[in-house]
């Protein structure tokens, strides 16, 4: 019995790991809106040996007025500034906030500007603000800290409201990573790559600390044409002297191209994502230097509309306006970002008003008690807006039809029921009108499938596979099938991830690479090692990741050769991030998987030390600690995690196993139950539980989460086993009968059922 559960967690935490590392390749964002900043003082200095250079938008104004004047206060002009009387919106008047009990005070002196409140050891202090952070609709403030650091306060001046206010992730727990002075609100790390120009992090791990620079502190010409030498060069020619060149010798081409490339030059910022370095002008692809986040549970709702903070690029990109060559710039003026019109005109540009600028198409009125209704607004229902930072609306732009159905279904949102349009009514009745106006026109959509895979229906990975192979599906859709795939893995499913590898989408076979869980170090070596030549270096590093625990005995001279580039570059790519609980988390993942132990057992230390909530790094510690043989480490780090966080029912699940491993059985039991409570899907924990209570001779209790078990796989042998077993042990050997029949019948070349069978009647017979 203590074999099988050990041998049964064994293989959870071959899922757990493999689940982890598929999810957390680098960053546990939250919203970007918290910044970065660089060594506040001077410019940064030009890298010798780069060409061109930046030079700053006072040498692109003369030429270029109109964009520039477009630009001036632009939010990609007020990204960022120095703190003085002009660019501080808030109230600093010894104004006073007082927020659970906390009293904030903000106030200048000496014509700078102060702010007093609780600090990192939870006693007022005060506080110099040396930077603002955005304008509108709210403005936050930055102070600088120790080693480099700048610290981004949660408490904002909302500018429409002309008041202060706590973020919705304001906490006053110090010790909390949410807090003010803790990782999530460093500026360096979590915001300033897309503040500021030419933003260098300079995060050194081994000393944690950062030296941060910029060439210009807000976003200005040179984020997105790139370092302007050359161009500068070119253009103060004469005329006659000034020869022919492409792009007029700037960095980055804007004019005349894909969707796709100028989405790319947006993406950098507008996009929820893992950072892996330093963005250069010279990246070919997005994932040369980050990974998109998938539309992954508590980012996106199934159907892939917007929940937390995750920006443009993830929903634009699932749009049907993306796929049919609609580019930003169809909708957005690039230098003012102001839209081109702010009625329905802008949809009119592409769309027939004659078709869908009616009452026909719309059903609503121009005006609702005489102010203007948003029924018959364009944006507001397919465009429906979410509120971030408490007051900042920003809209899906996956552009959607409205599907009060899914609604029903699923409990995701739809532009129907929205505050401000039918808040009051109730999705079966938007439905309803839906159904009434358009007909039923219920189109299959993936959100179904998203949300049966996450809720462990077994059914769910056959259309997951289909999903993840059918072209006609944005690649962050198939994507993110793929990685629910990782719930279901048998041979059917690791065939659909190997065919991923050779996807012409990096995000395609990123993804594959990072769910696929090969035990067969030739099979690996086989399927990754041509990966390690990849173009895309997120595809090479995640590939030399998965081949690090695989001898070099296995691997050519040319393959070893890639693959040390590729590790290299992985390790740099976490050390970038390893400010960052996930970047410490996975440089464990990797040392883990290179055999050094001790470096890997560190660097989850550090991780946890950053965060001390960061369950992947407990969980993965835990392990570690399992198989060295310190169990009373490994079980109290779950019983932290469970503690924290009694909805991760998974980690109920491995304590349970773990406490049944140190033979404390009626413990184990407790958080069994749990974990099958939670997740009524997974039959083994069902199973496990079963011979746990099996051994506490309790039962009809066993008999009952065997036969859950088998409810969800009535073919698998080892449960049929398990029950056969069960019922003989007990005398019942007519009900063992059918079992063992079961068994003749699913697995014929099986001899167990027949073994069973046997001595079932041999039993009988002497009876």
């Amino acid at each position: 019995m203590t074999r099988d559960l050990t041998k049964n967690r064994t293989l959870h935490q071959r899922w757990i790991k493999a689940g982890v590392i598929a999810t957390l390749v680098i960053v546990l964002s939250i919203p970007l809106y918290v910044l970065k900043t660089r060594h506040l003082h001077g410019k940064t200095p030009d890298n010798a040996a780069s060409s061109p250079a930046f030079v700053g938008r006072d040498a692109c104004v003369s030429c270029h007025k109109p964009e520039y004047d477009k630009w001036r206060n632009s939010f990609h002009d007020q990204a960022m500034d120095v703190a003085n009387e002009t660019t501080a919106l808030g109230d600093f008047n010894d104004t006073v906030f007082e927020n659970n009990g906390i009293t904030t005070r903000f106030y200048k002196a000496d014509g700078k500007f102060f702010v007093n409140t609780q600090g990192p050891h939870g006693k007022n202090d005060d506080y110099e603000i040396t930077h603002t952070f955005g304008a509108y609709p709210l403005q936050q403030y930055l102070v600088a800290f120790p080693g480099g650091r700048y610290q981004c306060l949660t408490i904002a001046w909302d500018e429409a409201q002309k008041r202060w206010y706590a973020l919705p992730n304001h906490t006053d727990d110090p010790e909390d990573w949410l807090h003010w002075t803790q990782a999530a609100q460093n500026w360096n790390g979590m915001c300033a790559e897309c503040h500021s120009t030419n933003l260098r992090k300079g995060f050194n791990h081994e000393t944690d600390t950062f030296n941060t620079t910029w060439s210009e502190i807000d976003v200005s010409c040179e984020a997105c044409h790139g370092p302007a030498s050359d161009h500068v060069a070119w253009a103060e020619k004469p005329d006659m002297a000034r020869e022919k060149a492409e792009n007029y010798k700037l960095v980055v081409k804007t004019r005349d191209i894909t969707p796709e490339a100028q989405l790319a030059i947006c993406a950098r910022c507008h996009s929820r994502r893992a950072s892996i370095a330093d963005f250069t002008h010279q990246d070919k692809n997005i994932m040369d230097y980050a990974i998109p986040s998938l539309l992954n549970e508590g980012l996106y709702y199934p159907d892939g509309q917007i929940l937390d903070e995750v920006y443009v690029y993830g929903s634009f990109t699932q749009s049907k306006m993306y796929r049919r060559d609609v580019k930003c710039s169809d909708c957005h003026d690039v230098h003012s970002l102001k839209r081109h019109s702010e009625d329905n005109s802008l949809c009119l540009q592409c769309h027939r008003g004659d078709l869908y600028d009616t009452k026909d198409h719309h059903f609503h009125k121009k005006e609702d008690n005489g102010k203007p209704s948003k029924g018959d607004d364009c944006i507001s229902c397919h465009m429906p807006q979410r509120p971030y930072m408490g007051i900042d609306l920003r809209a899906d732009h996956s552009i959607r039809i409205p599907r009060p159905d899914l609604s029903l279904q699923l409990h995701t949102p739809n532009s129907c029921n929205t505050v401000g349009c039918h808040d009051d009514k109730t999705a079966a009745w938007s439905a309803d009108w839906v159904t009434k106006w358009y007909g039923i026109r219920k189109r299959p959509h993936y959100a179904t499938s998203f949300a049966a895979a996450r809720s462990g229906t077994p059914d769910a990975k056959k259309e997951l596979i289909r999903l993840s192979q059918d072209q006609l599906h944005p690649p962050v859709v198939r994507a993110t099938a793929l990685s629910l795939l990782r719930s279901f893995m048998d041979d059917e499913a690791v065939n659909a991830l190997e065919e991923a590898l050779s996807d012409d989408d990096a995000l395609i076979r990123h993804t594959a690479i990072s769910t696929l869980n090969l035990g067969s170090h030739e099979k690996k070596v086989h399927l990754l090692a041509p990966l390690l030549y990849d173009p895309v270096k997120a595809v090479r590093i995640q590939a030399a990741l998965c081949l690090a625990p695989v001898s070099n005995a296995q691997l050519t001279p040319n393959q070893k050769e890639a693959f040390n580039s590729a590790i290299d570059d992985y390790q740099k790519a976490m050390e970038y991030s390893a400010d960052f609980p996930s970047g410490r988390f996975n440089l464990g993942i990797m040392y883990n998987a290179l055999g050094n132990t001790n470096l890997a057992v560190k660097n989850y230390l550090e991780a946890i030390r950053i965060d001390n909530r960061f369950v992947p790094a407990k969980n993965n510690l835990a392990m570690l600690y399992n198989r060295a043989g310190n169990n009373n480490e490994a079980v109290k780090l779950y019983r932290e995690i469970v503690e924290a966080n009694p909805q991760l029912h998974d980690m109920s699940y491995s304590l349970g196993l773990l406490l049944a491993e140190e033979e404390a059985y009626a413990e184990a039991v407790v958080y069994l139950k749990k974990a099958a409570g939670g997740l009524p899907e997974r039959a083994r924990i069902h199973y496990n539980l079963g011979l746990l209570l099996q051994l506490l001779k309790r039962d009809l209790e066993a008999e009952d989460a065997l036969s859950h078990a088998l409810a969800r796989e009535p073919g698998n042998i080892e449960f049929l086993f398990a029950m056969a077993d069960h019922l003989i042990k007990r005398g019942r050997y007519d009900d063992a009968e059918l079992v063992a029949l079961t068994m003749i019948e699913k697995h014929p070349e099986n001899k167990t059922g027949y073994d069973i069978m046997n001595y079932i009647r041999r039993v009988k017979n002497s009876q």
